[in-house]
This record gives C-alpha cells, structure tokens and sequence, in this order.
C-alpha cells in the first residue's frame, strides 16, 4: 500500500472519522466465522457504554488483503487450525506495524495452531503475558486480577499475551477465557447476565484501548 495513502487512514482512525471493526477471515480449515454475533454485540454495548461512534456493520477481511488497512481494529477466533501464507505474513506484520490492532480469541482448540503462525508474523518479538496491572485492564472497566474468565473447558487459568511495538500492544491474544462467548447473543450459550457484563465490559476495555492508545 502506498504510505501515503496509510498514514491518511492512520489519521482519520485517530480523528474517529473512520471507526470500523472487522473479523478477520484465515486460512487453515480453522472457523473463522465462529461467533457470528459477538462482535455486533460489542459493538452495540460500546457505543451505548464508552461513547464510541463504531459502524454497526462489522466488516470480513482476509489477513492478506489490502482492505486490512481501513480497519483500526480486526477481530480473530475459532476452534481450529490456522494457516497463515507469506503474503498473510507480510501484510499482518505491515498492518501492526502501521498502527494496527489484531484481537485474536481462542475459542478452545485455536492455541496449538495459532502461536505457531503468530511466531512467522514476529520471529523476533515473541508473545508476553500482559500482567493485571496494565492500563487495558483499568479502563474504563477495573479488572484487578487481570482477564477474566468466561468460560470454563479444563481448570485452566485465563491468561492474556501481547505483542508490544513502542509499548503499545498491537497483538492482544487472550487465552482460556472465551470473550467472544460471552459477546454473543444470551440464548447461544443461555450465560447470567452477569457472566455477559463482564466479558463485554472487558471486550470495551480493549476497544478503548485501540482508539486511546
């Protein structure tokens, strides 16, 4: 893409002039397409909740694609395997590079196939735990003890890890907590109303992240 045609939409995302979200279409075999509802969800309960002005259309686009630079914020999830080809390589790493958020959620069984691809992506910069006391846990909702736990599959603690570039987090990777579970419609998984709260509130935390960091 040309640079100066990125560093326009890089300004208009900044300015909230363009405010789009998009789930993120891989390769693999794995369902990318899990959760149909999660994101309209998050969407609606941030612009009624944190003041954000987010298109209600969610978008698809393939990680390879050129479209993936008119989106600030994409949305990655599934059960399965995930492939990434050298052109989803060099276009991911170019997006987050640029100023570009990836928001991967394993929604049980992702975990094996996608460290390794988010390895090819940044070979030199591996994933970090994200401690509870990072800023993405404190607004505008208060997580003390970091990500929480939406759904259960096999005791395991819900952990988040990230990529930083200049102390930003441009790859946010959340593990054994199933946020976009929680996000989707109540009679999917028939979850309590507060069990919904809390992975909404914690899915805001990361859309304010996106468009205040």
């Amino acid at each position: 893409m040309n640079k100066l045609i990125l560093v326009g939409i890089l300004l208009l995302w900044n300015w909230g002039i363009s405010q789009e979200i998009a789930v993120a279409k891989y390769a693999g075999g794995g369902d990318w397409y899990a959760n149909p509802t999660s994101l309209p969800n998050l969407v609606k309960f941030c612009n009624q909740n944190i003041n954000t002005t987010l298109n209600t259309k969610v978008g698809t686009v393939e990680v390879g694609s050129a479209e993936i630079f008119t989106y600030p914020f994409i949305h990655m999830t599934g059960h399965g395997n995930v492939v990434f080809s050298a052109n989803d390589v060099i276009n991911l790493r170019n997006y987050l590079t640029s100023g570009g958020f990836l928001h991967i959620d394993d929604n049980y069984g992702m975990d094996e196939f996608i460290r390794k691809e988010i390895k090819k992506v940044f070979p030199d910069n591996p994933l970090t735990v994200i401690p509870a006391n990072h800023i993405i846990f404190q607004k505008p909702y208060a997580f003390p003890n970091g990500l929480p736990k939406i759904h259960e599959h096999d005791n395991k603690q819900p952990q988040a890890f990230g990529i930083f570039i200049e102390d930003r987090i441009v790859l946010f990777y959340t593990y054994e907590a199933d946020l976009g579970d929680g996000w989707e419609d109540t009679e999917v998984h028939n979850d309590p109303q507060t069990v919904r709260e809390k992975a909404l509130k914690m899915g805001a935390n990361i859309i304010n992240y996106v468009f205040k960091n």
